[in-house]
């Protein structure tokens, strides 16, 4: 899915990330290595601590097969999403802020430069409310998200609230992850993770299917559980590594109207993810 202005608010609050994904070779003879680099920054307008928030991300698919494809398959190795986030954070009330996000996107094999089909639009609108200097912090956020590549053309709800419950525990629930941590020190955190991931791109050339249909998008949507480590350089500067597995996994080509075509892999899988970022908080 990759739900950028949705993760900014809800579940990220990155201002640096580089990452790589490698999920493995399954039974279904589909590689898949993601590499992610994006780039968030909050500029601040006034006294009231509105602010202006910027930000790019892009990534790079590369699949492999290992099993022949009833159809020619040269021009679904390679994949890339860059999105642009523009956004304003206002302050609504002595303890709510109002945040929007707008997300244009392109995702396609680009095969032929850019085209109109590889367009998609995503926008956010929310409240977000937080005390992280309360005895036990928290952060919530409440709002609206319409993300374009899932095929459901009404807003869907965004909600995710975030609570360190005692010094050494903290959770986050929410979509599209959940998270509970065990905060070993300043320095060390662990984690287990209940996650969705997963991709919606457009493919230039349509693929023609033995029954005479054609694939005009391929998508991927994992869930996925996952126990992670991470490191923690400073206060908002990090190492991380995650292992896991997806508990539902479906690979597909679709048509013009979003509608299954073909299905690539549906089994199961390891779920492997590493990183650095810079966040906010």
């Amino acid at each position: 899915m990759i739900l950028s202005g949705q993760e900014v608010l809800g579940q990220s609050s990155d201002v640096f990330r580089v990452e790589y994904l490698n999920i493995p070779e399954n039974d279904s003879g589909i590689k898949t290595q993601r590499y992610k680099l994006s780039f968030n920054l909050p500029i601040k307008l006034n006294e009231k601590k509105d602010y202006l928030i910027t930000g790019l991300e892009y990534n790079k698919f590369d699949l492999d097969y290992s099993q022949n494809l009833p159809f020619d398959k040269s021009e679904l190795i390679r994949f890339h999403i860059a999105d642009l986030n523009l956004g304003l954070i206002t302050k609504w009330n002595e303890n709510w802020n109002f945040v929007t996000i707008v997300t244009p996107r392109l995702a396609s094999n680009f095969i032929h430069g850019t085209k109109k089909d590889d367009f998609f639009f995503n926008a956010t609108a929310a409240f977000w409310k937080e005390k992280p200097n309360a005895e036990k912090p928290f952060r919530i956020v409440l709002g609206l998200s319409y993300n374009s590549t899932t095929g459901l053309p009404v807003p869907l709800p965004l909600v995710s609230y975030y609570r360190r419950f005692h010094r050494k525990w903290s959770y986050t629930l929410g979509i599209p992850k959940s998270i509970f941590k065990h905060h070993i020190s300043k320095k060390h955190t662990l984690e287990m993770a209940l996650l969705l991931d997963g991709y919606f791109i457009n493919v230039q050339n349509d693929i023609i299917l033995p029954d005479n249909q054609l694939g005009s998008k391929i998508s991927l949507t994992a869930l996925v559980g996952a126990v992670g480590y991470q490191y923690n350089i400073t206060k908002n500067m990090a190492l991380y590594g995650m292992v896991g597995r997806s508990f539902e996994q479906e690979g597909k080509l679709r048509n013009d109207k979003r509608g299954d075509v073909f299905l690539l892999n549906n089994e199961a899988n390891l779920y492997i993810r590493t990183g650095f970022k810079i966040g906010i908080f």
